[in-house]
Formats: C-alpha cells, sequence, structure tokens
C-alpha cells in the first residue's frame, strides 16, 4: 500500500539510487545451460514468491563462430518463452562486433517485450551506449534499459560518463578482459577469487565503477569467481564485493552459485528487524528525528534502514509483519 507517508516517498532523493534490481545476474550461453537456467529460475520464482535473480542469455561467448544468427534466433525464442514474472536479458556482441546489429534486431525484434535489458560488453567510450540505443530504436525496443560492461583501462576511465547516460542502469566489471589488457603488468593470479581483492590496480578499477555507478543512481554488478565449485570461496568474494566495495548486486556463472550471493547480499534478521522499529518509530513521528536506544536518527538514517528493507524483500527475507506494509 503505498501514501503519501510510505517511507519511498519520503526518503529517496537525488542521492539515492534510481533502479533497483536483483543482487544476481545468472548468465548462461550454450542451450541445454541457458534452458536449466530458466527452469531454475521459474522453479525460485515459485518458491520465494519473487523473481530473486536476472538470467542473462548469452551471444557474445555463447554463439560459435558463423552460427550468431542461429544463436540469436535461439536466444530470441527461449526469452519469449520465459515464465511469467521471470527477468530475462541478453548479452549481444560488442557494438563493433559484425553480429551486433543482427543480434539486437533479431532478439529485440522478435521478444523485445520480455527483457529486462540487454548487456553491452566491450563498452570503451559514451558513444557505444548512443550506438546502441540507435539500433534499439530501429528495432523497436527504444526504452529497453542498457547494462555495460567495463572491461579496459580506458573503460574505467570513462565509467562516470557512462554511467550518466540516461539509459544506462547498470555497469558490470570484465575481471578477465581487465588484467589482459594491461600487457602482463598484472599477473594472472589477480583474476583469482583472492588475488582479485588484493591488487592495487583491479581493486582501483572495481571502485571507480562502484562510485561512478553510486554517483548516477545505478547499480554497479560485480564479475564472477570463476572457482564455482568453492561455495565459501564465493560467498567471501561476494560479501567484500558487497561490504567493502560497494556493489549491490554479483555476476553468477554456474546455478550453485546463486543461492550463495543472494546470502551473502541478505541483510541478517537482526538487521532486518531493527531497520523495521527504527522506520516504524520514525513514520509514527511523521520522519522528524527520534532516539532509537541512545541514538539519534533523522532521514538520513532513515534512507539506509528503507533501503535494507528493500535489499530484504530482493534476496527473499522474511520480513515482519509491521514492514510487509510496504511491500504490498
Amino acid at each position: 500500500m503505498r501514501t503519501a507517508n510510505h517511507p519511498r516517498e519520503i526518503l529517496l532523493g537525488a542521492q539515492a539510487a534510481t533502479s533497483t534490481l536483483p543482487v544476481c545476474d545468472h548468465y548462461s550461453g550454450v542451450e541445454v545451460r541457458m534452458r536449466k537456467s530458466l527452469e531454475l529460475q521459474a522453479q525460485m520464482l515459485q518458491e520465494f514468491g519473487t523473481c530473486v535473480f536476472d538470467v542473462t542469455l548469452d551471444c557474445e561467448d555463447g554463439a560459435a563462430v558463423g552460427q550468431e544468427k542461429t544463436h540469436a534466433r535461439l536466444v530470441a525464442e527461449l526469452a519469449r518463452e520465459a515464465a511469467q514474472g521471470c527477468r530475462v536479458a541478453v548479452r549481444v556482441h560488442a557494438v563493433d562486433h559484425p553480429a551486433f546489429a543482427e543480434d539486437i534486431a533479431t532478439i529485440v525484434g522478435e521478444a523485445g517485450q520480455k527483457l529486462c535489458h540487454i548487456m553491452l560488453p566491450k563498452v570503451e567510450r559514451v558513444d557505444d551506449i548512443a550506438h546502441a540505443q540507435r539500433a534499439l530504436e530501429r528495432a523497436g525496443g527504444p526504452d529497453i534499459a542498457l547494462h555495460a560492461l567495463i572491461e579496459s583501462p580506458q573503460a574505467v576511465q570513462q565509467a562516470f560518463e557512462i554511467a550518466a547516460h540516461p539509459q544506462v542502469q547498470s555497469l558490470s566489471f570484465g575481471l578477465m578482459d581487465f588484467v589482459s589488457a594491461h600487457g602482463g603488468a598484472i599477473p594472472g593470479s589477480a583474476m583469482g577469487v583472492r588475488g582479485q581483492f588484493d591488487h592495487p590496480l583491479v581493486v582501483r578499477a572495481k571502485l571507480e565503477i562502484s562510485a561512478a555507478c553510486h554517483a548516477a543512481g545505478k547499480v554497479p554488478s560485480h564479475c564472477v569467481v570463476t572457482e564455482f565449485k568453492d561455495a565459501q570461496a564465493l560467498q567471501q568474494a561476494a560479501q567484500h564485493a558487497h561490504q567493502r566495495l560497494g556493489y549491490t548486486r554479483m555476476w553468477s556463472i554456474h546455478p550453485a552459485q546463486i543461492r550463495p550471493i543472494l546470502a551473502a547480499f541478505a541483510p541478517s534478521a537482526a538487521q532486518i528487524q531493527e531497520a523495521t522499529e527504527i522506520l516504524l518509530a520514525a513514520q509514527l513521528e511523521h520522519w522528524a528525528p527520534i532516539s532509537y536506544n541512545g541514538v539519534l536518527h533523522d532521514r538520513a538514517s532513515y534512507r539506509y534502514y528503507w533501503q535494507l528493507l528493500e535489499r530484504a524483500q530482493r534476496t527473499a527475507q522474511t520480513l515482519p509483519p509491521q514492514a510487509r506494509q510496504w511491500f504490498a
């Protein structure tokens, strides 16, 4: 139920993120895995009552050389068949790839109404976003959100301008390409689950992308962890990305990674309860300052606690009955 006293209407202003997304973005490009990913998404939608992760169908790495047209048609077909309420996106080829225009024309033309966004790889400058925007217009999907994959030192330098584009909803960090773009100056260990959080150039790039997104009210999405059999290492990486680097979303490349990512980004039951109590007390005071357990709170902290509850809802956590009214 929304009223003039609803936290979202009162608390979210120019400094808050303009969009919220599921905390996990799951990638697959091989037909059998794409189908299984969509089946799992539908199953977890039924389990939780909300779509807790995006499925991004991959053309860039999923299409065999020479089979780009066939793969694009398959992706369009799978997107059209996705269950109601599921969130399906597509990673197309880079804007300077020969298959890019046909990817957009085929997939958006045939399944644009089912897409939550298009992921653009190898984005180097804001002109690449404008190029994709024109392609979407020609294909009949001018309002589809764009996500940009930042994969090079030049792209990191342009991250603030790219994030500020009105059609861009999220920036993702491409770790492997970023490391390899340095001509051996960054060791291969920086592509691993631990090294990527230690090497100064990699950490700097992650922070720039995160800061650019928050400055523009967009969603920063952390890169994959390729050691997909190590659930503990994955969850630690996700917690580090979220709690230390400011990321609010992360890629998955294996179904076993989805639940650990959800757990890493989810607030605890104690945090949810505290946020609910603070916001209820604030609402009773019409959002004037309050004292809670001897600590002063005002609209600056209310915003934080409201966003915490939104994240709890996106990660399918149980909300206290008093908080559920805000999400009805």
